[in-house]
């Protein structure tokens, strides 16, 4: 399983330009056969601040992932509206990236 989680901040002037952007980019994602998962957060304290989480299901599933069409046009595109340079956490994981937490139970 690939875990991939970037940190992308976003200039003021484009947010509208981004998220835009990001729903559309989210949408050809998940239509994707190796993606397990494709979401975005924006920061609850810093505007345009945003988070990608993204899984696919292996490294073929990743790479085949960036080589899409949806994915070589929105790369530089995404570099019109950022502020800097997106930060990046790349894991490739044995088994499931996303396990129960222990320290919680539901009530």
């Amino acid at each position: 399983m690939i875990l991939i989680v970037l940190k992308v901040k976003i200039k003021p002037a484009k947010r509208e330009d981004w998220l835009a952007g990001i729903k559309e980019y989210t949408d050809n994602v998940r239509a994707e056969p190796g993606n397990v998962s494709f979401d975005f957060y924006e920061s609850g304290t810093t505007p345009n601040e945003f988070a990608i989480v993204e899984t696919f299901r292996d490294g073929d599933a990743g790479s085949a992932h960036v080589q899409t069409e949806h994915a070589q046009n929105f790369f530089p595109w995404m570099g019109t509206v950022v502020a800097e340079r997106p930060k990046i956490n790349y894991q490739d994981l044995d088994g499931e990236a996303w396990n129960d937490m222990a320290e919680v139970t539901p009530e």
